[in-house]
């Protein structure tokens, strides 16, 4: 198939065009800052090294880019394989607020929304992630007595806005808005805006809510004053429908890690945030809106173009989960300096969407077989897991506590699927996969710190070496 190329710069798409090249260079520039800055813990001087690495190679990447972009403006517009987006659309997939938390795809969030169990059960999902390492990050919407509920919100676009709209005339209005975590950010930053799009709908959010650097009052968080309520200490929205299994407190040292369950019992729907994920042997459907972040990853070097096949689709898929898993997993590696310039040099497709032919990542023989551990088998039972990133980082001395959780899930004897905040859903499932989970947790090595953990064993010494993690 031919490369994709970027698209023509047309009279009326000038302007989008422009602001979409701004928002993706600020924001991975800013991204691959942090690659750099978090990429050794092991003495002060490493430290210094890679913060002042993280910030050449920001001042490079931004000078790489404006130079650049300059040869792709002036690309012949009969080349494009694509028409742009009309402005009407673009505009209805805008986040303002996108810079308080700068994960791509920053400013325009296209979504999806799926009936997951008809008439009972919706999903709205948006990638979400940072340098192309996106992932599906999704709202759950499920019908209560007298309207909806909101499980986990999302950005609310006026794409999004439109679809609750015409689902509210369906069945009844947005009554509860639900934060059921304490520590994701990704799932706390929106509630604020939806909660001023649906000014009639209670406000519940997880107890222990808490910010770094400054402990602020919800207040000040964005949380309406006369109709947030905290789920506990308040009681819990719709409790003869709707039972909640809180996973926590967890003391974080720099605040609390609390998570809520919800198991719908109408739907046989078991709803969670963070703790327990599935990831799906292929490319969630959401891809299809926005192929790029796999077409990006599929690459060997920067100057190789980004091809859409199906086999590209499903590689980049499977090194993305890596990336998000492990953040440096075992079979990646970054080759010298004057490999990337050299591939800066060679690339055809100078464009923001393509990082300028600027690609930091080499991968080894092998990479496939450690993605492979975390797909689903289409031929056998589903595979839960705890993201090695919580488990190292938040649940590595406290094993208990979750086994104790997945144990009070197990009990949710009606429960047919499990609907997570990220990867796939819905996903059968029965109360015994719980206790099948328990089993092999026992089994294996709680918490390792060898081979594809490494980064994240160094980051857990760091925190508790700065006495930041009790």
């Amino acid at each position: 198939m031919k490369p994709l190329r970027p698209r023509a710069r047309t009279a009326k798409d000038k302007f989008g065009q422009e602001a979409e090249t701004k928002c993706i260079v600020a924001g991975h520039a800013d991204s691959f800052c942090l690659i750099f800055e978090y990429a050794s813990f092991n003495n002060s001087f490493s430290r210094l090294f890679c913060r002042t690495a993280a910030h050449f190679w920001r001042g490079l990447f931004l000078a790489v880019a404006f130079f650049a972009n300059l040869s792709a403006v002036s690309q012949d517009p009969t080349q494009a394989d694509s028409q742009p987006l009309h402005p009407t659309a673009v505009a209805s997939r805008r986040w303002p607020w996108w810079p308080l938390l700068p994960l791509y795809p920053y400013g325009c969030r296209p979504t999806l929304v799926r009936e997951l169990v008809p008439d009972r059960v919706w999903s709205f999902e948006q990638l979400h992630g940072v340098w192309y390492v996106a992932v599906p990050i999704r709202m759950t919407v499920v019908r209560v007595e007298d309207g909806l509920l909101l499980y986990a919100p999302v950005p609310p676009t006026p794409e999004l806005l439109g679809e609750l709209r015409a689902l509210e005339q369906r069945i009844g209005p947005v009554r509860a808005i639900v934060l059921p975590t304490a520590s994701g950010l990704e799932h706390k930053l929106p509630v604020p805006a939806m909660a001023r799009a649906f000014p009639k709908a209670t406000v519940w959010v997880s107890d222990a809510q808490w910010s770094f650097p400054v402990r602020l009052p919800s207040t000040w968080l964005g949380f309406p004053r006369d109709r947030t309520r905290v789920l506990g200490p308040d009681g819990f929205p719709y409790p003869d429908q709707l039972r909640w299994i809180p996973l926590g407190p967890l003391d974080l040292g720099l605040g609390t890690f609390l998570e809520l369950a919800c198991f719908d019992q109408a739907s046989g729907s078991l709803l969670v945030t963070d703790a327990l994920v599935a990831i799906p042997p292929t490319p969630p459907q959401l891809f299809d809106l926005d192929p790029t972040p796999l077409l990006f990853h599929a690459r060997e070097v920067g100057s190789d173009p980004l091809v859409d096949t199906p086999a590209n689709r499903l590689k980049g898929w499977k090194r993305i989960v890596l990336f998000a898993n492990y953040f440096r997993p075992e079979s990646v590696f970054i080759p010298d300096l004057g490999s990337l310039l050299l591939e800066v040099r060679r690339t055809t497709d100078r464009t923001p969407r393509c990082h300028f032919g600027f690609y930091p990542f080499r991968w080894s023989e092998g990479w496939e077989s450690v993605a492979d551990e975390f797909l689903l088998d289409a031929s056998s039972d589903i595979v839960l897991i705890l993201a090695p990133v919580l488990e190292k980082l938040v649940f590595t001395r406290s094993k208990g506590l979750f086994v104790e959780w997945l144990t009070s899930l197990s009990r949710c004897s009606s429960v047919v699927s499990l609907i997570g905040a990220h990867y796939a859903a819905p996903l059968k499932l029965e109360s015994k996969g719980f206790e099948d989970y328990i089993e092999r947790i026992n089994r294996r090595q709680w918490s390792p710190s060898d081979k594809s953990w490494n980064l994240l064993a160094e980051i857990d010494r760091f925190l508790v070496a700065n006495r930041l993690v009790p």
